[in-house]
């Protein structure tokens, strides 16, 4: 990118084993001879995390601190973050290690027992039809909702009737059996494919 005149001023890492990751990172880039750019880390970070980054003298620049800075530990939160897998109209996969997505714009079909319980999700490409009960449906396009929310009560009807269909077992604060999720064939071959792709990008950087 230098070489297009593109001065790249840092880089951010915010998965798995932070100082070695920086490690790695920053030979590379002084291998380079690009000392100038400086490498920021993330990823639940708190005091405890950066007093022992410090204390190894990792070769971190800066760091971003958000959910462990604004939230209570001993009080519920949740942690998310948006992924983008499809973009004009091409499936997308990020490669971070520990957060490997599946690509692509999708579907989830849902079966269940001759109880009508829960059985089982499948999760696939929205193109594709499979058996099974469609989870997923739009609420908003071009910035629009595509209707109305439901009454509290119709709410409620559905999350109680959703609740009875659960197994048995996860309906109790005891460990059982997880929840069987598939991924289907097409969804694989998609990553697979997507992953050889990347694999000859960084092995041909002149293709990027």
């Amino acid at each position: 990118m230098k070489k297009r005149s593109i001065d790249i001023k840092g880089l951010r890492i915010d998965s798995g084993d932070l100082a070695a990751n920086a490690a790695r990172v920053r030979a590379i880039l002084d291998q380079a001879g690009l000392r100038e750019v400086s490498i920021f880390a993330s990823g639940n970070l708190d005091e405890y995390a950066l007093r022992d980054l410090v204390r190894c003298r990792a070769p971190i620049d800066g760091f971003g601190i958000g959910t462990r800075l604004d939230t209570s530990a001993d009080a519920p939160y949740l942690d998310c973050a948006y992924k983008l897998q499809e973009y004009a109209n091409l499936p997308r996969r990020k490669h971070s290690e520990g957060k490997t997505t599946w690509p692509g714009c999708k579907q989830v079909y849902r079966a269940r027992d001759d109880s009508g319980r829960m059985a089982s999700d499948i999760l696939t490409f929205r193109r594709e039809t499979l058996p099974g009960e469609a989870l997923l449906v739009p609420v908003m396009r071009g910035g629009k909702r595509l209707a109305s929310s439901p009454p509290l009560s119709a709410a409620r009807n559905h999350f109680a009737s959703q609740l009875a269909s659960l197994p048995e077992c996860l309906r109790g604060l005891d460990q059982c059996e997880p929840f069987e999720v598939k991924i289907s064939e097409s969804l694989r071959e998609c990553a697979l494919a997507l992953d050889e792709r990347a694999l000859g990008r960084r092995n041909d950087p002149s293709r990027f």
